[in-house]
């Protein structure tokens, strides 16, 4: 391959972007704001474009910012990375009319999927399983209480664009879902560019399972797993793994396959991941299709042997799926991974601050991915995610264990980090049998 990528993002996504740009022969360039001067990814790649500004709005979310960097450093290819512009089919639809190589789903799929209750209503058409749920709701609150009282209380109110748990709110009766209209739409409206708001089924104690998914749009489509993503904080991704504990696997293969069969009858093209709830008694329900790539991916990859990175950007290049995988991989082992946060690890406020000491640990079976160095500064503008640490192992147990001492040895110094509840997390009984669930973290707080 003869190309240059232009990776269009910051942080711990950088640097695992650009160790599969490598394995595949490929230039790479980066970009950083004023903030983050200081990256630690700016040393790995062969361009380095200054994009300006401290905020997000100035930085990282500036199309035409971007679209000079690629000009700039001669870029053949943009990776979005996650989070920031990665699922706007504004921005995919500017780099595609800029000549470039979008490497991810086509936009009218960013746009189609992004869009959460006409993303239920085409996956519906597909025949995936459903859980209760209203169309989007208007501005009499007569109606959104109709709805409520339809599906069943509790309810969840949910954004209709957007996501990573942004403006959900529970209501258990008609008084608090009067209270959570208003505010939904306004954090909606502040977040997203968008009030739509709607309703769905309130599962109290559900797992977080999701099928990562490679198609080709060409009909050819694929589910390499599935993670369990069960472990949240304020509807935030702490801890995730790779296979699910404690499900039936016939189950969870033939769904997967089943995914990967709508998925490709669709003609969905690239990377995806189709995340669904499960609960006992009712099984699964679909929640939504995220068209980038995951936070968590790195976990998938461990158990299939799979560089999913690597896969996305060959997909994008435009080779057809049974020659990017030729065979589909098989599941072997377990792998978890944990997200450090530069947070206060009892009331779970954002911590900043200069890196005084930044030692990540090195063991076997252990992936470590990060946007700081030592002397570096954790700002207060994006993200508060620091690192990302995989293990792998034989069995759960040691997979645990490796993340377990991997965390133990983690030296982070200068700003406080979440590392103690993630090893209080991952020792706890009920976690450590496979007993998870989106409630979890509460119960391990309180004990």
């Amino acid at each position: 391959m003869s190309a240059k990528v232009l990776i269009a993002n910051r942080g711990a996504v950088v640097p695992r972007v650009i160790e599969s740009c490598r394995r595949l022969g490929l230039g790479v360039a980066v970009v950083h704001s004023d903030a983050d001067a200081e990256g630690a990814w700016l040393d790995l790649a062969d361009d380095v474009y200054a994009l300006g500004g401290e905020t997000p709005a100035d930085s990282y979310l500036s199309i035409p910012k971007l679209l000079e960097a690629a000009a700039a450093t001669g870029a053949t290819a943009v990776h979005p990375g996650y989070g920031f512009l990665s699922e706007n089919p504004a921005f995919a639809t500017a780099v595609r009319a800029a000549g470039l190589c979008f490497i991810g789903p086509d936009a009218r799929w960013l746009e189609a999927m992004g869009h959460k209750t006409g993303a239920r209503r085409l996956m519906a058409g597909q025949g995936m399983p459903m859980g209760a749920s209203s169309g989007l709701l208007g501005a009499d609150p007569a109606e959104a209480r109709a709805a409520a009282d339809a599906i069943g209380y509790p309810v969840l109110v949910k954004p209709a664009q957007g996501g990573g748990g942004i403006g959900m709110l529970a209501a258990r009766d008609a008084a608090e879902l009067n209270k959570a209209l208003e505010r939904a739409r306004t954090m909606a409206a502040r977040s997203f560019g968008s009030a739509e708001i709607y309703l769905e089924r309130l599962m109290e104690r559900p797992r977080h399972v999701e099928f990562q998914i490679l198609a080709d749009g060409r009909g050819g489509a694929v589910c390499l797993s599935e993670r369990d993503c069960s472990l949240q904080r304020r509807h935030q991704k702490v801890i995730e793994e790779a296979p699910a504990p404690g499900l039936d696997r016939a189950e969870v293969t033939a769904l997967g396959d089943r995914i990967a069969g709508m998925m490709g009858a669709l003609g969905y093209d690239n990377l995806g991941t189709v995340e669904m709830l499960w609960e006992e008694g009712t099984g699964f329900a679909f929640l939504e299709v995220n068209t980038r790539l995951q936070v968590e991916h790195a976990v998938t990859e461990e158990v299939t042997g799979t560089d999913i990175v690597a896969a996305q950007i060959r997909l994008a290049l435009g080779e057809p799926l049974d020659q990017v995988l030729p065979r589909r991989p098989e599941a072997r082992g377990h792998a978890v991974q944990a997200r450090i946060y530069a947070e206060d690890p009892v009331r779970f406020l954002p911590s900043a601050g200069r890196l005084t000491r930044f030692v990540a640990p090195v063991a076997e079976a252990v992936r470590v991915y990060s946007g700081y160095r030592e002397g570096g500064r954790v700002t207060p503008f994006y993200d508060p995610l620091v690192a990302k640490v995989i293990a792998r192992g034989a069995t759960r147990d040691e997979a645990l264990d490796r993340l377990d001492a991997a965390l133990a040895g983690f030296v982070i110094e200068g700003i406080r980090t979440n590392i103690p509840f993630l090893r209080r997390a991952i020792g706890h009984p009920a976690f450590r049998a496979g007993r998870v669930h989106t409630g979890l973290t509460a119960e391990i707080l309180a004990s």
